[in-house]
């Protein structure tokens, strides 16, 4: 084996927190500090029925507009049936909402003892149920709204005009009202169905009970032990006839006004929850079942069953609806999903014509997919692979699994049962993406790996298994880790068995196998694997990654222990034991950084470089799940069973966020793009994101301490938490901003002179600009060539002679001139006006002055100080000049500016008295501040010559 085996029985001593200022350390506000909220992905609906609404347009040459209202839990979607696009998202309700409704552009939804009115997505109107119970069931009727209590014995009346509450009808006991429905024609008159199987038609305005119909001629033989609830009613094409469902699985046409039962159907398979009658001429009637299961029944041949389609949903079906006059079923289930079907003829099978669907079970393990942070890959319980678009809803999908639908209608088994069993790792490499599979899975229990292409979007085309050394062709163990290499070349799978076989991505030829051997002596007697006899020990991995560069692959064992295998030679290299059960593993292959999730709620970082223990983070009170590094492996966030996600700075190795959520994230990914935190939860089939405040504004990463932690909600879909969550990311600003050290300050100390640092030419050009001119000048003017106009004006006479109007020209160019002149004379020059404004202020220093004055080009500057002719504007600058040399600050500058504005106003300076005191002022300091300057040098030089002599 060769290996060389690390025996340090101690690990680095951990890290403490400082706990001076705890009580401190409060939050303002009860929010994350570093991810806000954003917005929840993957929500179709739950469920809650969907509410269909079709507009016709005048002049419309495609048919009416289909929109679609599905439930999200508190918030509601609506989607436009076309493409089936997400039009736009609503708010929170306060509690979950129970049912749902639509009246033109308005969305009524009852939310626990509410009844709350939407508008565009916005809350507009809230009834309130005075009983202060829930509300399950509401009607839109007129200009009245019903509504039905939780425990079924009143229906509620408002008006939704003005709100108030019109009348409370009381039922009679032994009668549990679920639902109302209202039979087409019937004027102020509802039909309301109990729990029991008997319904009851109520007129409305008058408050009175019309007819009964009994249990016992709804149904063919009630039971007589228990009783057989309505579950599903429909309006159907004919007058006075409604469609029945129960929930033993028995549908009933009926004849309302004759009180008679015209047809009897039954599904075998779970009771009915939905119900709808074809619209467009055909009598058929659809039906949906508990079990998932669609039937489609003919009422001319007395409710023959047309088709019936198996597994058309992964769950109950919660709603069915035909589109008005077109040949069109929308469905709705509660795995998630809403599917249109198409029926080509009134005889044929239907097919899927479109369909917008998520994960039915909670996502367990998600991963961001690629480099630009737009797609996520997330496995479920519910066996499938999927991909989660970041940007928009309709470009997720499904990875393909095989043509599961065909085998599934031929063995009439659910879809669900072909799956491959659910996903327990997952890795992926897209750099050969284009040119063959780049995805990876192991799966639970299962000897094989298999690979995946994103291009595209299904299983690839091979399967990796791990064989042990006497067996072969014999699949030994099952696969527990999975690793693609960062050129994308290799798949590595490794079993519960030690096995560790690399295969070509391309080709699915086994490369390499790799021995993690016999286990250290030092490991710990409790992690050791037992051993039968002679039998090889096994050592489970539970990990494995390779280097950015494939010259080291790391595994992770269950006994305790990190191997380092030369990625080439399969030889090992190193054995680092760890002081509990390696977990899990993750590698940031950009810094080589390798996060162990051990089973003594301590996550450990290990340098590959190295191979050392560098960074120990604790503090966890729950076995830690998962965890994910930032893009730049600066921070790592984790997840534990505590619910709570932490956010550690790795340099320091200090906690710096941490927060609750509702419920325990199973997986955590961090955005390559380091703008978003994906997070998958137990009782959610959604992922959800969190801004990363840190990239829009400044974020103090002090330590914080596990008393600090704060409870926050799940990001919603869409609406008015996306907004305030957004809002919060520019409210969120540091205070006290800290002052940056490597920033140099305008001055060092108050003692030195500092000077301008701009080249010495500026000033030399300054000091002898009047040379430079005259060196510059031309020996004679440049002469402007003729223009000649267009068209030539000729005098009369033999030759040919142009007249050309010059002295016109030439007069009118000498007003425009002269009237430019007058109007410059009259305007002050940015420079004076900089000048007044300082000594208006008395600054000490002319700071806006002096950066002005230096900005100027030495021309610019030659000619602004000739522009000071009054004995105001002289005395002006030489109080500037005198505060800037007191300020010690750009003393070359005000040298030059001195002899320049001396050279060109000295006779008019020595010519007014007025002038001495600012002269001999200027001239005091010039004087002590020269003498400081020499003494500088002068301590400067005979220091320097001290070293240089002694050197």
């Amino acid at each position: 084996m060769g290996a060389n085996v690390d025996t340090r029985s101690s690990p680095p001593p951990r890290k403490r927190l400082r706990t001076e200022g705890a009580s401190t350390a409060q939050q303002a506000n009860q929010t994350p500090r570093l991810f806000a909220p954003f917005r929840a992905l993957g929500l179709i609906t739950n469920s809650v029925p969907f509410v269909l609404q079709t507009r016709s347009h005048k002049g419309a040459t495609d048919g009416p507009r289909i929109h679609l209202v599905t439930c999200l839990g508190k918030a509601w979607a609506m989607w436009e049936g076309g493409k089936m696009g997400l039009l736009f998202v609503g708010p929170d309700a306060p509690m979950p909402i129970a049912s749902m409704a639509m009246d033109g552009n308005a969305v009524w939804v009852s939310s626990g003892p509410y009844v709350i009115k939407y508008l565009r997505g916005k809350e507009v109107e809230r009834l309130a149920n005075p009983l202060e119970s829930s509300l399950t069931h509401i009607l839109i009727f007129g200009k009245q709204l019903l509504a039905l209590t939780d425990d079924g014995s009143r229906m509620l009346v408002w008006d939704t005009e003005n709100g108030e509450l019109q009348t409370t009808i009381q039922f009679e006991p032994g009668f549990t009202a679920i639902m109302i429905h209202h039979p087409a024609t019937y004027l102020n008159k509802v039909l309301v169905a109990s729990s029991q199987g008997s319904m009851q038609l109520w007129n409305i305005r008058t408050q009175t009970l019309i007819h009964t119909f009994a249990a016992a001629s709804l149904l063919t033989s009630p039971s007589n032990t228990t009783s057989t609830a309505i579950t599903a009613l429909a309006r159907s094409p004919a007058i006075d006839v409604v469609g029945i469902g129960f929930s033993s699985g028995e549908i009933s046409v009926y004849d309302i006004r004759a009180d008679e039962r015209l047809m009897r159907m039954v599904m075998q398979d779970g009771g009915i929850r939905a119900l709808s009658f074809r619209s467009d001429g055909h009598p058929i009637l659809a039906t949906a079942s508990s079990t998932g299961h669609i039937a489609l029944w003919d009422l001319n041949s007395g409710g023959r069953l047309l088709h019936l389609v198996r597994g058309a949903h992964d769950g109950a079906v919660t709603a069915l609806e035909w589109v008005p006059g077109q040949p069109v079923l929308i469905s709705s289930g509660e795995d998630n999903s809403v599917k249109q079907w198409l029926f080509d003829s009134p005889t044929d099978a239907p097919r899927l014509l479109k369909f917008r669907s998520g994960h039915h079970a909670p996502p367990h393990l998600i991963r961001y997919y690629g480099e630009d942070g737009k797609q996520i890959l997330t496995a479920s319980r519910d066996r499938s692979l999927r991909c989660t678009s970041v940007v928009r809803d309709s470009r997720s999908f499904e990875l393909s699994q095989g043509s599961l639908a065909k085998k599934a209608t031929n063995l009439s088994i659910p879809i669900t049962s072909l799956k491959f069993p659910p996903i327990s790792a997952l890795s992926y490499s897209t750099t050969r993406s284009k040119d063959w599979d780049d995805i990876l899975t192991a799966h639970t229990d299962e000897a094989v790996a298999r690979t995946w292409t994103m291009k595209d979007k299904r299983l690839g085309k091979h399967v990796f298994t791990v064989m042990g050394e006497k067996k072969k062709g014999v699949a030994v163990g099952s696969v527990k880790a999975v690793c693609v290499t960062a050129c994308g070349n290799f798949g590595i799978a490794a079993s519960s068995t030690g096995v560790i076989n690399m295969y070509n991505m391309q080709s699915g030829i086994l490369r390499r196998t790799f021995d993690v051997g016999a286990c250290p002596s030092n490991v710990p007697s409790r992690f050791r694997p037992t051993t039968n006899g002679k039998k090889k020990e096994e050592r489970c991995i539970t990990g494995l990654a390779s280097d950015a560069l494939d010259r080291v692959l790391v595994a992770s064992t269950l006994d305790g222990t990190i191997n380092f295998f030369d990625f080439h030679t399969a030889a090992l290299e190193h054995t680092l034991v760890l002081p509990s059960s390696a977990v899990s593993i993750t590698l940031h292959r950009d810094s080589g950084l390798l996060a162990v999730i051990c089973d003594d709620l301590i996550v450990r970082i290990v340098d590959i470089e190295t191979r050392r223990i560098v960074r120990e983070l604790g503090g966890f009170r729950g076995r830690v799940l998962d965890l994910t590094f930032s893009p730049d492996s600066r921070w790592l966030v984790t997840t534990s069973m505590d619910s709570i996600i932490r956010t550690f700075d790795i340099p320091t190795g200090r906690l710096i966020d941490l927060f609750r959520t509702s419920s325990v994230a199973t997986s955590v990914s961090f955005s390559p793009t380091n703008d978003f935190l994906a997070t998958s939860h137990v009782d959610s089939v959604g992922v959800y994101l969190w801004a990363n405040r840190a990239q829009y504004s400044e974020v103090s990463f002090q330590s914080i301490v596990e008393e600090d932690v704060v409870d926050v909600s799940l990001p919603s879909m869409q609406g008015v938490a996306e907004d305030e969550a957004l809002d919060a990311l520019s409210a969120l600003t540091v205070q006290e901003q800290p002052t940056d050290v490597f920033v140099t300050p305008p001055q060092l100390d108050g003692d030195l002179v500092t000077l301008t640092l701009l080249p010495r030419s500026r000033w030399q050009a300054l000091l002898n600009l009047e040379v430079i001119q005259q060196r510059n000048k031309p020996k004679e003017p440049p002469k402007q060539p003729e223009k000649a106009p267009f068209f030539l004006p000729t005098l009369p006479g033999v030759e040919p002679r142009f007249a050309l109007e010059q002295k016109k020209a030439e007069e009118k160019k000498k007003k425009e001139t002269r009237r430019l002149q007058r109007a410059a004379g009259s305007t002050e020059s940015v420079f004076f006006k900089k000048l007044s404004e300082a000594h208006e202020s008395d600054s000490s220093d002319y700071e806006d002055f002096f950066n002005y004055a230096k900005a100027l080009s030495p021309a610019a500057m030659d000619l602004e100080l000739r522009a000071l002719v009054t004995i105001d504007a002289m005395q002006m600058f030489l109080a500037a000049l005198t505060c800037r040399l007191r300020s010690h600050r750009d003393f070359e500058a005000v040298q030059t500016f001195m002899n320049v504005f001396l050279r060109l106003h000295g006779d008019v300076l020595a010519s007014n008295a007025e002038l001495q005191h600012d002269l001999e002022i200027l001239a005091e300091a010039q004087r002590k501040e020269s003498e400081r300057l020499l003494e500088l040098l002068a301590s400067s030089l005979g220091t320097l010559g001290f070293v240089r002599d002694t050197m």
